[in-house]
């Protein structure tokens, strides 16, 4: 991510930051950043939206557990709107849910309409997508946005994708359609490590960008640590694989390129593209 000019007046005072499980969430990096922002923070929740109305309890079921008297609790799917509490500005406000099944129109109305009656004034989509990149290097993230004014002042470029798409992108819209400007952050994560849970380094990476664009010092509570054993798990599963580490090494070539003082900066641009060409706006496909 290049932002040329630090934190974002553009997004205003009160920001919303979003991010679902489900499609747009390759290593449940976008919903383990937000769920660190809240436990590291002091927020309240202020909205719900009803669950009957956009859930297919087939396709995303209820869950139970045990509550802190040891009764069984279910817990439902959905999506919620944090308040931070506290006077500091700018007011970074959460939202946080599971990609509804159904009525999307009617879901992103429910929300725009929520933000409008917070005067939110900044609207920000967290994602992850599975990509050519290693692990040993710094987690890439993509930024992209709708908005001339946030393009004009980032120097972030307009996604060029066409096709289909995920609830970000349709809240994305609806939120630029009621004249709140955004923007999308995306964390390329290395697709052979799919198998080894959530990725917690895709979250540190995404929380710092979240810091920059705001110009906040969001805590990242246990993520470091987190970071460092996912890391180190990941080492032991390549160098037990002789093919696989050859391949990592050849990431770490193209990377170290990418990243070298003579590169433009499109060739994550470009590997975004194709991902979006290929997938749509959610992580890869199994």
């Amino acid at each position: 991510m290049t932002n040329r000019h630090g934190p974002l007046r553009g997004l205003g005072s009160r920001i919303l930051v979003a991010a679902f499980d489900g499609w747009n969430d390759a290593g449940e990096a976008a919903t383990t950043a937000l769920s660190a922002l809240r436990e590291a923070g002091s927020y309240e929740k202020v909205w719900s939206v009803d669950p009957e109305l956009y859930f297919d309890y087939q396709y995303t079921r209820p869950a139970v557990s045990y509550g802190a008297s040891g009764e069984r609790v279910l817990t439902w799917p959905g999506a919620s709107l944090w308040r931070p509490l506290g006077d500091g500005l700018p007011e970074v406000w959460l939202l946080s849910g599971t990609e509804p099944a159904r009525a999307w129109q009617g879901f992103a109305a429910e929300i725009v309409d929520q933000a409008l009656a917070a005067d939110i004034t900044g609207f920000v989509t967290l994602g992850g997508m599975m990509s050519d990149v290693p692990h040993t290097r710094k987690v890439p993230i993509h930024a992209s946005s709708d908005n001339a004014d946030i393009r004009g002042e980032s120097g972030f470029e307009r996604s060029q994708y066409e096709g289909p798409v995920g609830i970000l992108s349709v809240l994305s819209l609806a939120m630029e359609g009621v004249g709140v400007p955004g923007l999308s952050l995306w964390a390329s994560l290395p697709h052979y490590t799919a198998g080894q849970g959530p990725s917690p380094l895709g979250a540190l990476a995404l929380i710092t960008a979240i810091g920059e664009i705001t110009g906040t010092e969001p805590s990242h509570g246990s993520l470091d640590a987190e970071g460092r054993r996912w890391e180190a798990a990941v080492d032991a599963a390549v160098a037990e694989d002789e093919e696989l580490a050859a391949y990592v090494g050849e990431l770490e070539r193209a990377r170290d390129e990418w990243d070298s003082p003579d590169a433009t900066g499109d060739a994550l641009a470009r590997e975004f593209e194709r991902y979006l060409r290929r997938d749509g706006d959610g992580p890869q496909r199994p």
